[in-house]
């Protein structure tokens, strides 16, 4: 009885404490690292002052956002607004169960540990049924905070999700079709088997899930649910403090989320450039000696920081759509074209069978 209690309850526990502590660290220097590569593309100093070059600046910065007056406007609806930031937070958090950060297992006191939280036979369905709750927050928070910028904001980010929720989805079609499971672990197991990253049989897929999942995070050129120059801060602008800290959270959660489904689903999840050529077996830098988790932790990482390195780019080099262009992309470009990646990969996959 305590052996189950051990293995069902204690260890996944630990392990989802242990997965939130790291994301929650990584999005804190994510946040400087978004700072430093700006202001680098833009020519001109990033934060500098609070600790050697500005690495103590997340930590400054979040101490200011705990201690800083937590404002709720006197017209607004004080349960839904304090619900809404935890809404989104938790459906950001959520998603990370079934990200597999590498393959293979350690033991840990006569325990078996998998470098992921779960591993269902729906993952794919699972994030695609997670990551649009989100929408849920940002509706709560324009809504309940009872002011017209916010409320636009919050229209402007339902009708974004809903729109691109279907190139989003469309878009992963063709990799379950290739790998016949709906696993995230077993899509990298069926890439491994094919000798090939999916990306080159699905680069249009790729490219539709990137720029959907920009859609679906809200980030430049997408982010006309805040859009600065027109609605304040969107469906944030009434909140302050910790709540407003939630939100971002959310928001730089989300988006290393998206890295890591590209990283896993177009680009081999944890496995090292040409996973099987032997000769090629010191890209994994010793680390198989020690333990084969580690080289696939340091390279599922490696792939998903170049992810969202294109993420901070596009923010630094692309203006903000206007709300018509960004429905026109959608309708027009986005959707017939997913639909026709569905087709022709479902057309290639049926002759190669034959």
């Amino acid at each position: 009885m305590l052996d189950q209690l051990i293995r069902f309850v204690v260890v996944p526990l630990v392990q989802i404490l242990v997965v939130l502590a790291i994301i929650s660290l990584i999005v804190a220097y994510l946040t400087l690292l978004e700072r430093k590569i700006l202001a680098f593309m833009q020519v001109r100093l990033s934060p500098r002052r609070t600790g050697p070059h500005g690495i103590l600046q997340p930590i400054a910065d979040s101490v200011k956002l705990l201690i800083k007056e937590d404002i709720i406007p006197d017209k607004a609806d004080r349960f839904l607004f304090t619900l809404a930031p935890i809404v989104t937070v938790i459906a950001a958090f959520t998603a990370l169960a079934v990200i597999p950060f590498a393959g293979g297992s350690i033991e840990v006191f006569g325990y078996t540990i998998h470098p992921w939280i779960a591993d269902v036979n729906v993952g794919v369905v699972f994030l695609l049924a997670i990551s649009s709750l989100g929408v849920y927050g940002i509706l709560l928070g324009g809504w309940s905070s009872n002011s017209k910028y916010p409320m636009l904001g919050s229209l402007r980010g339902a009708a974004q999700m809903v729109s691109y929720e279907v190139p989003f989805g469309f878009s992963i079609i063709g990799v379950m079709m290739l790998s016949g499971t709906a696993s995230m672990v077993g899509i990298v197991e069926a890439q491994r088997e094919a000798h090939i990253w999916y990306f080159v049989p699905q680069i249009v897929g790729l490219f539709l899930f990137f720029v959907s999942g920009v859609a679906e995070t809200n980030r430049l050129p997408f982010d006309l649910p805040e859009a600065e120059s027109e609605l304040v801060a969107g469906f944030h602008t009434e909140y302050s403090g910790m709540r407003w800290a939630l939100f971002f959270l959310a928001e730089y959660t989300s988006m290393i989320i998206i890295s890591g489904i590209v990283t896993t689903l177009f680009l081999g999840g944890w496995m090292r450039p040409f996973p099987n050529v032997e000769a090629l077996s010191w890209l994994n830098f010793g680390l198989d000696g020690i333990s084969p988790v580690l080289s696939g932790i340091l390279w599922f990482s490696i792939k998903t920081f170049l992810v969202i390195f294109l993420y901070l780019w596009l923010r630094g080099t692309f203006p903000r759509y206007r709300y018509d262009q960004l429905m026109k992309l959608n309708w027009y470009w986005m959707i017939p074209l997913s639909i026709a990646n569905v087709v022709v990969t479902g057309l290639v996959v049926v002759l190669a069978q034959k």
